[in-house]
């Protein structure tokens, strides 16, 4: 089973790609654990995507897409695979879509966890930290029991400059153009699934595995 998982910031993807792994049993393949994986094997590709990264560059797609061939060559894809912050662009997915054909491969879900914008500035803007134990709480789904006063050490509680509103609505503004545009190409080639993700995490998980089927269970 070839999956990829898309979301936007906040909504709940890291949850569930766990879940959904555990389940399925194939590998959780994200954008920044191949990097540092070719990285660390120095692979040809992963020295020239270290180039960039060291010049605080974004990697070209052709070196982002040569890592990902050689990611999923590998023997653990062989039964499946679930990509998550791969593709990020309609040209990536053309690209992906070339590779697996190439592998006799295809893409039997595009999985797109669906979230408000309103829900989303909800969640990501309610993170506080602890100045002084680094504990996290959130304002909403993990309170702390004295406003602004960390449990655990009873360190004040702040809240870090890219969780404010204006920050993160901006985040969420250029990523919603980005998945906007590509759910619409999976969508005219009919594999998309979109899924309520404002739901429990667990009322998702049950979705997201009634929509792979008998053999997610």
């Amino acid at each position: 089973m070839n999956i990829v998982l898309m979301g936007l910031p906040g909504a709940g993807k890291g949850t569930q790609a766990d879940r959904i792994t555990e389940a399925v049993h194939i590998p959780h393949i994200s954008t920044g654990d191949m990097f540092r994986q070719a990285v660390k094997e120095e692979t040809p590709l992963g020295r020239e995507a270290k180039s960039y990264l060291d010049e605080g560059q974004l990697v070209p797609d052709r070196v982002t897409i040569g890592i990902v061939r050689d990611r999923l060559a590998k023997d653990d894809c062989a039964k499946g695979f679930m990509l998550d912050g791969f593709p990020r662009t309609v040209p990536q997915a053309e690209a992906l879509d070339e590779m697996l054909k190439e592998m006799g491969k295809t893409l039997d879900h595009v999985i797109y966890i669906e979230v408000a914008e309103e829900e989303l500035l909800k969640r990501l803007t309610g993170r506080r930290i602890c100045q002084d134990c680094g504990a996290t709480f959130h304002v909403v789904f993990n309170p702390p029991k004295e406003e602004g006063v960390c449990d655990r050490c009873g360190g004040q509680l702040y809240q870090r400059e890219d969780d404010t509103e204006k920050t993160v609505a901006k985040r969420l503004s250029v990523n919603m153009e980005k998945t906007r545009t590509l759910v619409g190409y999976y969508e005219k080639q009919g594999n998309l699934r979109p899924i309520d993700g404002e739901k429990s995490i667990d009322s998702v998980s049950d979705s997201i595995l009634d929509l792979l089927g008998s053999t997610a269970r």
